[in-house]
């Protein structure tokens, strides 16, 4: 008898779907206008720019954005999430175009003025070689001139406020984290625990770290002519202060 081969975290819909409430709690889903109005500044977005929001989850950011008249594209791989989003854009009278597709296979052939990977959704994957093809695609898929925007938490922040453990409760639902981080800081695995409703819910889960460093150096071996680094959206610097690591790479 064949044994059934499980699939990594990330491509279990069952993850995304009972992790939901607190991946996308209402004070992430209350931060995506100011988030919004900060990627427009930093990128210098134009008002006839054509966006794509990569991983775009529930569509905090692609609903936003175009309320405010960007041609927005939004692509993610779990079903349910693109449903909710497009629900919501449907009752605004909002035109955005939303994709069923792993990130490791979209691309539109210059297509785009903005790519933008937000809220640590690079760096799931166990080979290299799959976020390389990643921004590969992505480069494939910016006009000349065009940006691509990754948000993510870098090495050297998550050394600075790194706990073991921790808890937090939002709206009766309570998670339990526990990371540790392996192979000289190349990645971390954390254990998420979910208690709603009198139900416990457990789930692994497994990133590939970066540094400013290692990921300019990535983003400019696949293409990017220019890569800069901030410490968050609000484009502060990448130093001992810094919140995020948000790399940005020009075509």
């Amino acid at each position: 008898m064949q044994k059934t081969v499980e699939k990594p975290w990330h491509e279990q819909d069952s993850f995304w779907e009972t992790f939901a409430p607190v991946i996308f709690s209402n004070k992430t889903i209350l931060a995506a206008p100011q988030e919004a109005e900060q990627l427009m500044n930093l990128l210098k977005l134009q008002q006839d720019s054509i966006i794509c929001d990569l991983c775009c989850g529930v569509g905090r950011h692609s609903l936003d954005l175009a309320r405010r008249g960007f041609k927005v594209t939004g692509v993610d791989r779990t079903m349910s999430y693109l449903q909710e989003a497009k629900k919501k854009a449907d009752s605004e009278g909002l035109e955005i175009q939303f994709i069923h597709e792993d990130i490791r296979d979209f691309y539109q052939a210059d297509s785009f003025d903005a790519v933008l990977n937000l809220y640590t959704s690079f760096g799931y994957f166990e080979e290299p070689a799959d976020e390389r093809t990643c921004l590969e695609n992505i480069y494939k898929s910016l006009k000349d001139g065009g940006k691509l925007l990754i948000d993510v938490v870098g090495k050297e922040v998550l050394a600075r406020i790194f706990q073991e453990r921790d808890w937090r409760e939002e709206e009766g639902i309570i998670l339990l984290e526990e990371r540790k981080v392996g192979e000289n800081w190349h990645f971390i695995e954390s254990r998420w625990i979910l208690i709603k409703d009198g139900k416990r819910y457990e789930r692994k889960l497994y990133a590939r770290l970066y540094s400013a460093v290692e990921l300019c150096e990535l983003m400019s071996s696949c293409g990017f002519s220019r890569v800069d680094t901030y410490g968050g959206l609000d484009g502060s610097p990448y130093d001992q202060k810094a919140n995020r690591l948000v790399a940005v790479g020009c075509k």
